[in-house]
């Protein structure tokens, strides 16, 4: 039996674990009093954050997906910073018979910096069973068509004039000092972008821009989503469509910062705001997720 664990970060079961949450998100920083509260409004904005629960829905989806064809797989969801945690997926799956592991971040783009915490994590709890990771699969086929194929859904609904209306490919914003030690990772990024753009219909009305820029005061890498509504306003556009290519499922980063902040600033600045729904169980990416999890199945380990 192959285990499949799907990694991504987490989220804090409620108010009392917050500050805990995110001073583990902050590698042990304990977080200000101001930060805890700033965060308490926005997790309360959107009634808590349905991450963990997506992913857990997402490893079942898959793991029917996967033994559709008669294979032997058992998928498990994992948190990097929460509960369900990584050694706890292993351990279930360890005990329901799996021999080796397959480890697939929920992020379609690689960066060690950034991800090989999830790898270690791994490795760590594996005990000795094989462990291969699946690492960037940003160009899957697949995972291309399930977004180029909601970006034409969404621009479809908002009928004749959705033939014109511009879209905003976007990814989580990043400290300058990460993008200087791994510039690949934002190059990834953005050949997901193109890629999409090109499948989707949208070349030639497209435009890049990040989101969810942390609370520090370092540089963090621009131009910001609502950087560039003044823009498309000016370009003489009145609705915007937001294409999130590196987000799989909804979480904070998505319904509060896209769907309240930005939502917000877009219509200040005069646009109506719509956004493609996240991949969370639709079929066609629970397909791509499948296919890049049988692609590691292949890998060396």
């Amino acid at each position: 039996m192959i285990g499949l664990v799907l990694m991504t970060y987490g989220a804090p079961t409620g108010r009392e674990d917050l500050p805990a949450y995110l001073a583990r998100v902050r590698g042990g920083k304990i977080p200000s009093d101001e930060l805890v509260a700033e965060m308490a409004r926005r997790y309360e904005c959107i009634g808590g954050s349905p991450l963990v629960r997506i992913t857990m829905a997402q490893a079942a989806a898959l793991e029917r997906e996967l033994n559709a064809d008669g294979d032997t797989w058992r998928a498990a969801a994992a948190m990097r910073f929460s509960e369900p945690s990584v050694a706890r997926a292993v351990r279930d799956l360890s005990a329901a018979g799996a021999r080796r592991l397959i480890g697939l971040v929920m992020s379609p783009q690689w960066s060690e910096t950034l991800m090989g915490g999830y790898a270690r994590a791994l490795e760590e709890a594996a005990g000795g069973l094989p462990v291969a990771m699946t690492r960037a699969w940003h160009r899957e086929p697949a995972f291309i068509d399930a977004l180029a194929a909601s970006v034409r859904e969404t621009l479809m609904a908002l009928g004749p004039a959705g033939r014109d209306v511009p879209c905003v490919l976007t990814a989580h914003s990043l400290p300058r000092r990460v993008f200087d030690a791994d510039p690949e990772y934002t190059r990834q990024l953005r050949e997901t972008a193109e890629l999409v753009a090109e499948r989707a219909g949208v070349a030639g009305r497209w435009s890049w821009a990040y989101q969810s820029a942390g609370h520090t005061k370092e540089e963090w890498l621009r131009p910001d989503l609502t950087e560039v509504f003044p823009g498309i306003v000016r370009a003489g556009h009145r609705a915007v469509v937001v294409v999130p290519v590196q987000f799989l499922a909804d979480h904070l980063e998505v319904l509060y910062d896209l769907d309240v902040a930005a939502a917000d600033q877009a219509r200040t600045a005069g646009l109506a705001y719509h956004r493609i729904p996240m991949p969370n169980v639709r079929p066609a990416f629970i397909q791509a997720l499948a296919a890049v999890a049988r692609r590691g199945a292949l890998a060396p380990v």
